[in-house]
């Protein structure tokens, strides 16, 4: 009777050590609400000769990146209280003469700016052999494959990939990885010794970027207001820092006086004067960065 009772006391004591165990060592799974939103940042790098401006967008976040267009030209702040924007980015090339477009922009499908019907653009005889490459330039893109949005970076006669529709889009150029076009897309002929952005020299700089893993990348590349006549960027350094942040895609966007980045109620200008004051070129087109 003894040996009976002696077995179920320690019956009894490992059930309740079993039961202690899988009331307080069960991890608990967290609920989607617990896991922290995927949100954009705002951070800023300085560099040698310049100060680069950064917004990163993560991957299947909360916002969207879009082009917009204004009938006239405006700034930065002006098109974020126009569409309520987080973020603003200055992106495609404009006649600052005529204020028409020298860039592709398409939004929900719809083609809203076209080069071609600009007569300043299409009649310039010093441009006529480069047409064909002007018109086939970078440009910035959203497809809408299914029901998931992917960002890419394309030229423009390119077609969308199988299964995508391509949703927004914004023209300027040259690609700057994974290569530098700038003599694919007419920037410049070196036989004719043709420069259009000065390529090599320093400047005030914007360009947009794609990660790996889909995350956006938007930077504007300020001139130091204390050195402005040899500061600021060139395109070859400029594809090289967006591949220190990470991008394995990206592409230059109209840069020099129209360099400009809002974000979260302030703004950022690219170029300065010889004063070392910031100049403030209203746009035409620029990315929007949006809650869904």
């Amino acid at each position: 009777m003894r040996k009976i009772k002696l077995l179920a006391l320690i019956l009894m004591s490992l059930a309740m050590v079993l039961w202690f165990n899988l009331r307080f060592s069960t991890p608990s799974i967290p609920t989607i609400a617990a896991l922290p939103a995927k949100t954009i940042r705002y951070f800023d790098r300085t560099l040698p000769q310049s100060i680069a401006h950064i917004v990163l967008i993560p991957a299947n976040s909360k916002f969207l990146v879009t082009p917009a267009l204004s009938q006239k030209v405006a700034t930065v702040e002006e098109f974020a209280q126009k569409h309520q924007a987080v973020a603003i980015l200055n992106a495609g090339f404009f006649d600052p003469v005529n204020q028409k477009t020298t860039s592709y922009v398409v939004r929900q499908r719809k083609l809203i700016a076209d080069p071609k019907e600009n007569e300043r653009l299409v009649n310039n005889p010093n441009l006529k052999s480069y047409l064909g490459q002007i018109f086939n330039r970078t440009e910035f893109r959203r497809y809408l494959c299914g029901q998931t949005s992917r960002y890419s970076i394309a030229l423009h006669n390119q077609s969308p990939p199988a299964g995508c529709q391509l949703v927004d889009a914004i023209g300027a150029g040259p690609g700057l990885l994974p290569e530098l076009t700038l003599e694919k897309e007419g920037f410049v002929d070196n036989a004719n010794k043709r420069d259009a952005l000065g390529s090599n020299q320093p400047n005030a700089r914007t360009a947009v970027g794609i990660t790996r893993d889909g995350s956006v990348i938007l930077v504007m590349v300020a001139q130091k207001p204390s050195a402005p006549a040899n500061s600021g960027i060139s395109l070859p350094a400029l594809a090289d820092l967006m591949k220190t942040l990470g991008a394995d895609r990206a592409m230059n966007l109209d840069g020099g006086s129209s360099s400009s980045l809002y974000y979260n109620g302030k703004t950022f200008y690219g170029k300065v004067d010889l004063e070392g004051n910031s100049i403030k070129r209203p746009v035409k087109s620029v990315l929007l960065v949006q809650e869904k």
